[in-house]
């Protein structure tokens, strides 16, 4: 939705979130009752638990997750690039302030009309570098890292790279406790009791990492929504129906950047590279496990690996099925599942596993697929080049001895091919390791691809790929078929 009205260059516009669901009052969150099947497999709960917490986990019909994963974090994201109203974001769905929204949504695109402000005016490249500053505040999806490139080549403006992302990243501190992440891992929509996006975009004006003259849906700037927000009579009504239903603090929910750093709140996201990534991939180093992190905030693993080609494959090994088997210390290699092996599926089954399994912790996963915003751990994803583009993750082997750094302060990392069995040869000569191997001759994308999305795969990799927002590039097409 937001690439489509971002084309619209010329018209005026205003999107409208869906807002989020309400959590059970007893039983587990959306995220984690996605995990029953493998939990049940392993014997971590009854058959009658699982259905019982399974008809619970969603109070409310309709709107995005309970968690910030991917609904929800594009909710916030359309308020950070100024395409929603203030304080629109996560609202609770089917309630009457977020029926509120669409009535004075309609009436901004009525404004937006009279002042002759179009999306042009909106979505410039200052609101998609605020939009990106918020992502790391908030600690959103993963996806997010293609899905803001996208928006910017429907605008027009140049994609942000990896590189920039890094840059805002080790610059930006996170600064709300929402789930997938914690310490406490409050739901979305206490989120928005505590003030949503305005609120937190208030902590970021402080720390100057905004850019206020940027023009929003409401016809006004960044700066002029703010100034009213804070003195705002609905800004103290929601963050006091916070304490009063739920008796929390919404400083506890979206912190002060010096209240974050004395709660331990690390910054969201980091892009390890190395001979098996040399383009990039990403980690959400946040939702590390961190009894697995050392004390100087690195995360450091170095295991054998089992490769897999199908994530059902991977799927029945983790449930105990088959011949093969995982065992904690083990890396996961999943490959084929970039966007022309599968169109780039997520592969939350794997990552909500390895979460809400007992011994998950001790496992990691390195993958070209995406991940569902709800993932959590030492998962890597988003790895390019994708093996089915000639990448070096599609050349690893059963027993290859893999390193992984993830420095989760700096926001520094790499994934290395550092030996076979009992040979270690470190990353340098893993490297020529990788060069000198043929492909696994299992890779291949799914037997049921459909025609349009091998076409899409192969058609976006001469665009940039992954890391270029898998988008359609006209003129890049067009002078590679010359």
């Amino acid at each position: 939705m937001m690439m489509a009205l971002a084309a619209m260059r010329e018209l005026p516009a205003v999107l409208v979130p869906g807002g989020v669901t309400l959590p059970p009052t007893t039983g587990e969150d959306a995220g984690k009752i996605q995990t029953i099947g493998v939990r049940f497999a392993h014997g971590e709960i009854s058959l009658q638990d699982a259905a019982d917490m399974g008809c619970r986990a969603c109070a409310t019909a309709g709107g995005g997750c309970q968690f910030l994963g991917t609904a929800a974090t594009s909710q916030v994201i359309g308020e950070a690039l100024g395409m929603s109203l203030t304080h629109t974001a996560l609202a609770p769905s089917g309630q009457n302030i977020w029926s509120d929204m669409g009535l004075r949504s309609a009436r901004a695109v009525v404004n937006l009309a009279a002042k002759g402000l179009t999306m042009n005016d909106i979505v410039t490249p200052e609101a998609i570098r605020n939009a990106m500053v918020v992502h790391a505040a908030f600690g959103g999806s993963t996806n997010l890292l293609l899905h803001i490139p996208a928006i910017a080549h429907a605008a027009g403006l140049r994609r942000p790279t990896v590189d920039d992302w890094t840059e805002i990243n080790q610059r930006v501190p996170r600064l709300v406790d929402v789930l997938p992440n914690g310490p406490v891992g409050h739901t979305t929509v206490r989120v928005f009791l505590a003030g949503g996006v305005p609120e937190v975009m208030l902590h970021l004006r402080e720390l100057g990492c905004l850019n206020e003259d940027v023009l929003t849906a409401t016809g006004e700037t960044l700066g002029s929504n703010l100034d009213w927000w804070e003195n705002s009579e609905r800004r103290a009504r929601v963050r006091q129906t916070l304490e009063d239903k739920d008796n929390v603090d919404p400083d506890e929910v979206i912190l002060s950047p010096n209240a974050a750093k004395v709660a331990g709140l690390t910054s969201t996201v980091t892009f390890p590279r190395g001979n098996l990534a040399p383009e990039g991939s990403v980690i959400k180093s946040t939702a590390i496990d961190p009894s697995v992190v050392d004390a100087d905030g690195v995360y450091r693993m170095t295991g054998p690996a089992r490769v897999f080609v199908r994530e059902s494959e991977a799927i029945q090994t983790l449930k105990g099925q088959g011949e093969r088997n995982i065992q904690p210390g083990d890396i996961i290699v999943l490959c084929c599942r970039g966007p022309q092996g599968t169109g780039m599926e997520e592969v939350y089954q794997l990552t909500a596993a390895l979460k809400h399994l007992s011994f998950g912790k001790t496992i990691a996963l390195i993958t070209d697929a995406r991940f569902s915003g709800v993932s959590t751990g030492a998962c890597i994803g988003h790895v390019g080049p994708e093996a089915l583009a000639g990448g070096p993750i599609g050349k690893v082997l059963d027993g290859d001895i893999i390193q992984i750094e993830v420095d989760t302060l700096q926001l520094e990392g790499s994934i290395n091919l550092v030996g076979h069995g009992s040979e270690h040869f470190g990353a340098e000569a893993g490297e020529q390791v990788l060069v000198a191997r043929a492909p696994r001759p299992d890779l291949a994308p799914d037997e049921a691809l459909p025609d349009d999305t091998r076409l899409w795969a192969a058609l976006q990799s001469v665009c940039g790929g992954t890391w270029g927002g898998c988008v359609y590039d006209v003129d890049a097409i067009l002078n590679a078929l010359k």
